[in-house]
């Protein structure tokens, strides 16, 4: 099954190509665009990394000009070191992981943002927002300060304390934002603002490549082991932690599911997004799209993807997860001249 990208999400994508095609990195204050709008000066870049989990075609559509640029975490296969989109990375791991070789995931180095962030600087921007996976997960956030010190660009780093699309969100709200001509503070605050309201959810057949990984704790695995219990886990503030203990795999997904429909619910009329990611599960991410857009028939279906393969290292194969957030992207403001 392909990845598939949800009505909600031609929306934005079309909001955003109205906004490139109305503004211009270092176009001068009062100029006009093609289009006959007033140019918006765009002074602010966005830098993120993989484990945001956008899509391909999204990130392609508007990385033009250094708007926007994902840097990929790096994934250790064996000996050998796999960055996101190389090779059928996600292949390599679910075979790695049926196998038992060993799979581990490292930080971007700092060279990597800083090639990142002097990019932004040559393309002609102000500064850059720099929107990055949790620090409790990862220390890719570590990485970006410390190239944020070396370059002559003035960089606002966040610890989303999130992943996944929970993540891709608040960057998504961060690129319009920044389209938009708003200055690195407001773009900060938009992405910021995104990610407190979204939540993950997921359900994984076994919590034993996290703890492998380091990303949960030996105790809150062992009653996953010993007990054939199957578990429900969420992201909050930026770790990973144990929601629900269920008893088979099955009502693991159908809990995971009415969990969700009740956050979604419980959203402003209208407002609520969803992501499902999966990884080996295609399926099952499939069929449980399909219940939640039965049950929320007034959100956008969910956009169904497999997970990045920095977070399928971690999560391991037969992974659901399910993104849960709010419609909210900038207004468009108006024309500003840099004053």
């Amino acid at each position: 099954m392909n990845d598939r990208e949800p009505a909600g999400w031609p929306w934005l994508r079309e909001r955003l190509v109205r906004l490139r095609q109305s503004s211009r990195t270092g176009v001068a204050p009062g100029a006009t665009a093609d289009a006959g709008l007033p140019a918006v000066v765009v002074r602010t870049a966005v830098v993120t990394d993989s484990a945001a989990a956008l899509p391909a075609e999204w990130v392609k559509d508007f990385a033009a000009g250094g708007r926007l640029t994902v840097v990929p975490m790096p994934v250790m296969v064996g000996e050998e070191i796999y960055g996101e989109g190389e090779d059928d990375i996600t292949d390599i791991i679910a075979v790695a992981l049926a196998t038992g070789r060993p799979v581990k995931t490292s930080r971007p180095s700092p060279g990597q943002f800083e090639h990142a962030y002097l990019a932004a600087l040559r393309h002609g921007f102000e500064a850059v927002v720099s929107v990055h996976i949790s620090g409790a997960l990862s220390g890719t956030a570590d990485s970006a300060r410390l190239a944020a010190t070396r370059v002559g660009i003035p960089v606002e780093v966040i610890d989303s304390k999130t992943v996944g699309m929970a993540l891709g969100m608040g960057v998504q709200s961060a690129v319009v934002a920044a389209a938009d001509g708003r200055p690195a503070a407001e773009v900060r605050q938009f992405a910021e603002e995104r990610m407190d309201r979204t939540r993950v959810y997921f359900y994984v057949p076994s919590l034993e490549q996290l703890r492998r990984g380091g990303r949960i704790g030996a105790a809150a695995s062992m009653w996953g082991t010993m007990f054939a219990i199957k578990p429900i886990l969420a992201v909050v503030d930026g770790k990973i932690v144990p929601l629900e203990k269920v008893r088979s795999a099955a009502r693991a997904v159908a809990r995971l599911e009415e969990i969700v429909v009740a956050d979604a619910a419980a959203r402003p009329a209208g407002q609520a997004r969803l992501a499902v990611h999966h990884f080996g599960n295609p399926g099952g991410a499939s069929e449980l799209a399909a219940r939640l857009a039965a049950a929320l028939p007034e959100a956008p279906p969910a956009q169904i993807s497999s997970l990045p393969a920095v977070l399928a290292a971690h999560a391991g194969l037969g992974v659901l997860a399910v993104i849960v957030g709010e419609s909210s992207t900038p207004q468009p403001g108006p024309a500003r001249d840099g004053h």
